[in-house]
């Protein structure tokens, strides 16, 4: 195969979160969606001196998963179901949106009390259409009962779905996937993952993906069932995710994913009008972004 294996280099835009830097991979006009994928944050690496921290105000979500995933730092998950659960690397919080939920991430008391680095990836994955009415949810799973995933010179973690032959316990409500993988200097890994569409974003360091270059903070669409091969031109951390494709488009407005324009405009007017369920113990509210 050559660099055709590549259907598009996406290279992401800056975006302001909680007081710090995000890379935006996803969405773009030429590439709405791999998988069931459709946000992308790269966060940090950034430093946070003490008595900083991160925080973004409660906040509500409809129709998708929200995946959070973290190479260094901590954050504090709360959201309107009671959830208190704060995340380390290595660890997955996976809270599934359904029919509303509202949720904050900060930095805990702890962490601010002590410079430390925040870094990390946010995604958001849109639920099937039957489901995106179910009832909210929040699930967390350490990183002690993820899959470890290894080869001559590479080894990492499969953090949701099937990959090399391992299977994630993470449960979701359709078929995903998405490891953080570490590979020496010049090693070849062979990738070809049972779904419809991957993409491999390469955190730190550099790959040749069949010939062609990908520098780091750059996501790799491939190209349909996907099968290439990613050599390494130098240690480097990347990951690789991806599904089966969507089978029907998403409108997004905000942080609102929904197959319906109108329910887009139901949640829209429930939040102005505050009719969402709070976070207990926070009555910070962010306007509707008009």
């Amino acid at each position: 195969m050559t660099a055709d294996s590549i259907a598009l280099s996406i290279s992401g835009k800056p975006k302001d979160i909680g007081g710090f830097e995000v890379r935006r991979l996803l969405p773009v006009a030429r590439c709405r969606s791999v998988g069931a994928f459709v946000f992308l944050d790269h966060m940090g690496p950034v430093t946070l001196k003490a008595g900083q921290g991160m925080d973004v105000l409660p906040h509500p979500h409809i129709g998708l998963a929200t995946l959070t995933y973290l190479f260094e730092g901590s954050i504090l998950h709360r959201d309107s179901l009671g959830s208190v659960q704060e995340i380390f690397p290595g660890d997955v919080n996976l809270m599934t949106a359904g029919c509303g939920i509202v949720h904050s991430e900060r930095s805990s008391d702890e962490s601010r009390s002590m410079d430390r680095e925040v870094h990390g990836l946010q995604m958001w994955v849109a639920l099937p259409k039957e489901h995106e009415e179910m009832p909210p949810a929040f699930s967390h799973t350490p990183k002690l009962v993820l899959p470890d995933l290894s080869g001559e010179g590479w080894h990492g973690c499969l953090i949701v779905g099937s990959l090399f032959g391992a299977t994630s316990p993470v449960e979701t409500m359709s078929r995903f996937f998405f490891a953080d993988i570490r590979v020496e200097s010049d090693v070849s890994i062979p990738i070809t993952p049972d779904y419809d569409e991957a993409a491999v974003y390469v955190v730190e360091g550099e790959l040749d993906i069949d010939g062609a270059i990908v520098e780091a903070g750059t996501l790799a669409v491939l190209e349909k069932n996907p099968n290439v091969t990613l050599k390494s031109r130098q240690e480097t951390i990347f990951v690789v995710l991806g599904g089966d494709t969507l089978p029907e488009p998403r409108f997004m407005y905000w942080n609102f994913v929904s197959t319906s324009k109108e329910r887009i405009e139901r949640a829209k007017d429930d939040w102005q009008e505050q009719r969402f369920d709070g976070v207990p113990g926070d009555t910070s509210f962010v306007p509707l972004p008009q």
